[in-house]
């Protein structure tokens, strides 16, 4: 860990217990006060520590935020655990958990098939918003102005044949995964592998996760594995129902 970033994390640990002045934190930390006020200022631009009247610093609002999605993230892959083994034991496919991270769509969790076939998908790696099912549930749940911000924004890398490469399609696929409740990635995202994602749901109906059945051609095709669906939905709705 380098010496600036160890500093930083025991600035906001120190902040954790109670709010601190520059010279409190310096003592704490046994450094110059220009050291501690170097960093302040950067965490303070990101919000991560604020300044009162007083001139004494407690933890900032950008916290909040991240303490919300970790929480979220933790409490959906452990109530969503059993399920995604029972889904996993059933189908004998990969089964992908994600959750929608600041403008990313990123893997929480990945049972692997039961076949030798493996998948680049990795936890805590974020899933193309653009060509996967995760990544389609997940985008289409956002609100309308970020949503299209995003789907403006995308570079839309061509990972296969099938990967989508404009806006407009996208924003067609999208308008299809909210009216039919779950997305496809039709070998768009990794050649010659099928999968359908269904959405994961609070007791409002936002949308706090997402979860996937991933299955190479030459295990089922595209048709077979739509045929796995009631199963995926099943799973989604168990999740939810246990999420509330």
């Amino acid at each position: 860990m380098s010496q600036s970033l160890g500093r930083a994390l025991q600035i906001l640990t120190s902040l954790g217990e109670g709010e601190r002045s520059l010279d409190q934190l310096a003592a704490e930390l046994g450094v110059h006060k220009t050291t501690v006020l170097r960093l302040l200022r950067t965490m303070e631009a990101d919000r991560f520590v604020r300044r009162d009247a007083a001139h004494r610093y407690r933890l900032g609002s950008r916290l909040f935020a991240l303490a919300d999605v970790a929480r979220e993230q933790h409490v959906v892959r452990e109530v969503a655990a059993p399920h995604l083994r029972e889904l996993n034991q059933k189908t004998g496919q990969t089964v992908h958990l994600a959750a929608w991270e600041n403008g990313e769509v990123i893997y929480v969790d990945k049972l692997d098939s039961v076949r030798s076939v493996r998948m680049y998908s990795q936890i805590g790696v974020p899933a193309a918003l653009h060509c996967t099912a995760v990544g389609k549930v997940l985008l289409a749940a956002q609100p309308k102005r970020p949503r299209e911000a995003l789907i403006e924004s995308l570079d839309y890398h061509v990972y296969t044949p099938n990967t989508i490469t404009d806006p407009d399609r996208l924003r067609d696929e999208l308008d299809t995964v909210r009216e039919r409740g779950w997305a496809q990635d039709k070998a768009e995202h990794e050649a010659f592998i099928n999968c359908i994602g269904a959405p994961l749901k609070d007791s409002s109906g936002r949308v706090v996760g997402a979860v996937s059945l991933s299955v190479p051609d030459v295990l089922l095709n595209y048709e077979q594995v739509l045929e796995l669906l009631p199963e995926l939905l099943a799973t989604a709705n168990a999740i939810s129902a246990d999420y509330n």
